[in-house]
């Protein structure tokens, strides 16, 4: 049977941080930066990380599939919230996943994401039950460096497997290479980078076409029939060099994402990947590659599958789901790149009861509240007995999941005196269209955003709070306005 992608999914942030802001800030220092000012870069909100993004992205991917069929869950990341605690196993709680299956973390390298996709495939390939693979990336960046400007937040989800695919795995090939183009040691917040000439001549202009034309090679494919050619690099016309040294028509080359996303490092080969997917028809050949101490190269086919596959968000339609962006000194907050008085009502203690969060982690972490097997309604928190007035049975909670469920505003408020990172603080009763009901924080809510009584909600996994002083935080479901699960492409109309 042919091995590939079953299903694909993306998530970028809604707000889209304008670079003209951060060169207004900085070029007094560095005039340089006027010339990376133009477009603009995502911006993850403060309760997002790369785990949140993931678990948006994988919510996307999984849209019309069972969910019980996963058999394992990878993430790759060089920006996990936790270095000694498996951020996949997390990702797969909040999918609400079975717990007998594997989880496993991919990091330490830009080439991470490829590197990830590329063995998800390799055990497909053994037969078995789809993997979900993931890729999330929210990079820290030193003010006023280059990268600042170029970076973005995002994340892409791939489901891989045996069956149906949409797009069948041609071939791949690696090339292992030391090359160091950038590094960060251990406790080191941000990354150390080397001269940019240097690491296009040596290293981009030199490994790359080496991995792409051993796969051309090894498949026996003609560089022109190339469709699409993925690539990640925010540096202008590399993509296109190296796609004239091995052959590959200049009009395959896809849009970097530049203008309006930025490059998010790790996830960024597979951000490409997913936005080519959703234009993609069948008979494409997509050729993406990597770079990070070495080279990743994967080619994949495009099958009639496509056809079939349910509308999704995908990465064109997370592009579109935007909010500009001009504080710049909110970009500093959410980063914690200025020591910002946060008021008395910041300092409470954020300690969290790990015997508390494990025996709750089902309400906490997957949003599984209760239904009552005799009367059928639905309550969150599960509890022993029915809310229901007229029912009130003790002992017939069954588990009902809420975190997919479309919910409607009852109430809501802004609250300035609440503490928020991004006040003010809005929260709200929300009424589940099935039956349940919740006081929710609200999460995404543009400051020119209109929130009114009966408008949409959908749930999205995010960071609760954090515990500064011993580096952990806490993760929960919060209520945002609802978007079209459609992409910005015709497939599956």
């Amino acid at each position: 049977m042919e091995v590939g992608i079953l299903a694909y999914g993306g998530y970028i942030p809604q707000s889209r941080l304008q670079r003209s802001e951060i060169a207004k800030a900085h070029s007094w220092f560095n005039p340089g930066l006027n010339g990376l000012a133009k477009g603009e870069r995502s911006m993850a909100n403060w309760d997002e990380d790369s785990i949140t993004m993931a678990v948006e992205a994988a919510r996307d991917c999984l849209i019309g599939y069972d969910r019980d069929a996963i058999s394992a869950v990878y993430l790759a990341s060089t920006s996990f919230p936790f270095e000694d605690r498996q951020n996949a196993g997390i990702v797969a709680d909040a999918l609400s996943l079975k717990s007998n299956l594997q989880t496993m973390d991919f990091s330490s390298s830009r080439r991470a994401g490829s590197a990830g996709l590329s063995l998800a495939l390799q055990v497909a390939q053994g037969g078995g039950d789809p993997i979900l693979f993931t890729t999330a990336e929210k990079r820290e960046t030193r003010a006023a460096s280059p990268l600042e400007l170029t970076s973005g937040d995002g994340a892409a989800a791939f489901l891989v497997g045996q069956g149906k695919v949409i797009a069948k795995l041609v071939g791949s090939h690696t090339e292992s290479v030391d090359f160091v183009d950038h590094f960060r040691g251990h406790g080191v917040d941000y990354d150390y980078t080397w001269e940019e000439r240097w690491v296009r001549d040596e290293g981009y202009l030199k490994i790359v076409p080496t991995a792409i034309s051993a796969l051309l090679e090894k498949t026996g494919t003609d560089p022109a029939a190339i469709t699409t050619f993925c690539f990640p690099v925010a540096a202008k016309r590399v993509a296109g060099m190296i796609a004239a040294k091995v052959g590959i028509p200049d009009a395959s080359v896809a849009d970097n994402l530049q203008a309006n996303c930025g490059e998010t490092g790790t996830a960024h080969s597979m951000v490409m990947l997913a936005h080519a997917l959703d234009d993609a028809k069948p008979g494409d050949k997509i050729l993406v590659a990597s770079f990070g101490q070495g080279s990743d190269a994967l080619l994949f086919e495009v099958t009639e599958e496509i056809n079939n596959l349910p509308p999704r968000m995908g990465i064109s339609g997370s592009l579109k789901r935007r909010h500009a962006e001009t504080n710049y000194n909110k970009f500093l907050a959410f980063h914690n790149l200025v020591n910002l008085e946060r008021g008395i009502r910041a300092e409470t203690d954020k300690k969290t009861g790990l015997t508390t969060l494990y025996r709750n982690k089902n309400m906490v972490q997957r949003m599984i509240g209760g239904e009552c097997s005799q009367c059928g309604t639905a309550q969150f928190p599960k509890s022993n007995m029915c809310v229901n007035e007229n029912c009130g049975a003790v002992g017939t909670q069954e588990d009902y999941p809420f975190a997919d469920r479309i919910a409607r505003v009852n109430s809501f408020t802004a609250d300035r005196l609440t503490y928020s990172p991004d006040p003010p603080a809005y929260y709200g009763m929300i009424q589940f269209e099935e039956g349940g009901r919740l006081m929710s924080d609200f999460t995404d809510i543009a400051p020119d955003a209109e929130i009114e009584v009966g408008m949409s909600m959908r749930m999205m996994f995010r960071v609760k709070d954090y515990d500064d002083k011993r580096g952990f935080r806490r993760y929960f479901w919060k209520a945002t306005p609802v978007d079209a699960p459609k992409s910005a492409s015709n497939k599956g109309e």
